[in-house]
Formats: C-alpha cells, sequence, structure tokens
C-alpha cells in the first residue's frame, strides 16, 4: 500500500503538444483592390442621377442630361454590385446593393388613378417633329394611311406648312400655328374647327387652339421647348415652365390635349410637373408603353430615351398608343386614340 501511495504522489509526466503557430496575416487575392476602385466610379453616377429624380429635382448639367439614360444606368449600378462582391469589401458591397435598388426603383413608373365615363367621340392623335421639314413627305404618307383627327407637327417651317395643307386639305382642313423658318416653325392641323388661336412665347412655336369635338370644347396645345443642351438648361425650364403655366391657366373641367416634342422624359422633374400640376394622363403610360424611346431615330446610336408624348385631361382616356418610324426625321412619330367622355 505504501507502494502505491508512493507512486501516486509523484504521477509520471504527460507530454503536451507544442501550440500551433498563430496564422498568416489575410492578405487581399489579386485583383480584390481594383475591383473595389473599381467599384466606386461605376455606382457614383448612377447614385447620383437617381438621387436627384427620387428628390424631384433636374439639378444642373450634366444631371438634366444624364436623366435621360436613368433607366440605362441600371448597368453600371449593377456592375458595381459585381465588383463590391468581387472585392469582398462587405460595407461597399452593401452600399452597391442599395444604389442599385435606388436606381432600378426610380425607373418604375407612377400609380395611376382616373376614372371613365360615357364615351362621346374617339380622337387619334399623331405628334410627330419633322426635323427642319425634313420628313414632311413620310408624314403626308402617315397621315394619309392613319387618319389622325389631330396632327402635331414640330420643326415645320413655311414650306412644311404649305405642303402638309395642301395634301391634307380634304382630311385636317382646319389649322394653327407658328409660321417660322427652320426648327422654329410648328403647326396643328385638325379635322374639327379651330378657335381662340394663340401661342406660348417660345424660342420654338408652340401653338395652341380650342376644337370642338362632339359639341364639346377641347384645348389643343403643342409642345416644344428647347432641348436640355448644357448651356440652356435655364432655357428650358424657363419654357416648360410657361407651357405649364399656359395649361394651368385653363379652366380644370376643360379637355386638354397636349402632345409633341417636349424634349424631356418622364425622368424629368419638369415633365412630370404637367401630370401632376394638371393631372394630365401620359398615353404612352397608360397603354402600358411609358418607356418605348422615340430619339434619336437615325444616326449609329439606337432610340433610347422618349421625349414625345401625348398627354391629356381626364375626360380624355388614352385607349391605344403606337410608335411609327418617320423617315427623313430623328424623331419617331407617336400616334394614340383617346375616348372623350360626357362632361361631369
Amino acid at each position: 500500500m505504501d507502494r502505491a501511495l508512493a507512486s501516486d504522489a509523484h504521477p509520471t509526466p504527460v507530454a503536451v503538444p507544442p501550440a500551433p503557430p498563430p496564422p498568416a496575416p489575410l492578405r487581399p487575392r489579386p485583383g480584390t483592390r481594383a475591383a473595389a476602385w473599381a467599384a466606386g466610379p461605376l455606382l457614383v453616377v448612377p447614385a447620383v442621377v437617381a438621387g436627384c429624380k427620387a428628390y424631384g429635382t433636374d439639378g444642373v448639367t450634366p444631371v438634366p442630361q444624364l436623366l435621360s439614360f436613368l433607366p440605362w444606368l441600371t448597368v453600371p449600378a449593377a456592375l458595381g454590385v459585381l465588383c463590391a462582391a468581387a472585392a469582398r469589401h462587405r460595407p461597399l458591397a452593401w452600399l452597391s446593393v442599395l444604389v442599385l435598388m435606388v436606381t432600378a426603383w426610380t425607373t418604375l413608373p407612377p400609380l395611376l388613378v382616373y376614372s371613365y365615363g360615357t364615351p362621346v367621340a374617339r380622337i387619334r392623335v399623331i405628334a410627330a417633329n419633322v426635323e427642319f421639314g425634313q420628313a414632311t413627305g413620310s408624314l403626308v404618307d402617315l397621315a394619309r394611311r392613319e387618319r389622325p383627327q389631330l396632327l402635331y407637327v414640330s420643326e415645320c417651317d413655311p414650306r412644311c406648312v404649305r405642303t402638309l395643307t395642301a395634301a391634307l386639305s380634304r382630311q385636317l382642313p382646319h389649322r394653327a400655328s407658328v409660321d417660322a423658318e427652320g426648327s422654329k416653325g410648328s403647326v396643328i392641323l385638325s379635322a374639327y374647327p379651330l378657335r381662340d388661336r394663340s401661342a406660348v412665347p417660345a424660342t420654338m412655336g408652340m401653338p395652341g387652339a380650342t376644337a370642338e369635338v362632339a359639341g364639346r370644347a377641347v384645348r389643343l396645345q403643342l409642345a416644344h421647348p428647347m432641348p436640355p443642351l448644357p448651356d440652356q438648361v435655364v432655357l428650358w425650364k424657363t419654357e416648360l415652365a410657361r407651357l405649364r403655366a399656359e395649361i394651368t391657366s385653363r379652366p380644370p373641367g376643360e379637355p386638354l390635349l397636349l402632345a409633341g416634342d417636349f424634349n424631356a422624359s418622364q425622368d424629368h422633374a419638369a415633365y412630370r410637373a404637367f401630370l401632376t400640376t394638371r393631372a394630365l394622363l401620359d398615353a404612352a403610360h397608360v397603354t402600358g408603353a411609358s418607356r418605348t424611346p422615340t430619339w434619336p431615330a437615325e444616326g449609329p446610336l439606337p432610340p433610347y430615351v422618349q421625349i414625345d408624348h401625348v398627354l391629356s385631361s381626364h375626360t380624355l382616356t388614352p385607349v391605344a398608343t403606337r410608335f411609327l418610324p418617320l423617315p427623313g426625321s430623328d424623331h419617331r412619330a407617336v400616334l394614340a386614340d383617346l375616348d372623350l367622355h360626357e362632361g361631369r
């Protein structure tokens, strides 16, 4: 027993394995730093432009010009997400996903609320920019084929007006025009009698008149403000504001048809103000074609933005919209069918 106690008092030492060496510090894989740096520039432009759209401002150059590309800015935003993921940078990845989501969200069309009533007339409208009169012949052919009751023509010089008037005299015998050379001339041709002719003061012609349709007075107004080039953004906003002031000065219950080359897309705050100030309907939006591009229809780039629109008050409900080629012009023509409802 003493021997056992002695052996328990002095146990045999157990060998302890040496501790493993500390792990080597993590180093970024080759290329991850470059991916992180690439994500930044890809995200900046979509973030700024989408932020201006969400805030409701067109900002200053180059934002008004870049707003025309807003739907396409989801592409660099998505590439930014991929670069952030490749860089394994968690905060940057979350930020890039947020930018992509906001950019995509701002391209969604707004919800519409409008009511129907008993239709009393169907009106077909064509809005066309004939580019300094070069597409006049194409427009004559289009009007003869599609038989519109109203034809809104931008960049129609006196020769263009004479040609259209002579060729379409039986179909569209009434007119309101701003007679000027080059891009400054414009005309509305109508199958309905016109009165109260006027024009919104602007660099390019924006004539208006009142038509008698099925016993109702319908106000017609052509839109053609200056484009938002870098040196004339203020002028572009001013002319759109004058046009908006003109239509808001009309009686609230008066049916209104506003159409033409707005030089603005649905992503521009100056354009969306028409839809909210007077509660107008965009025919393309109502009929599910709000992103159909109309410009540029010629040149190396395919059409990428819709700047030609047909807008109407709620007593004129769009039922169909088509976008038609117009050889000789850098715009596609917009054709809209609308139902005029009985007054309330």
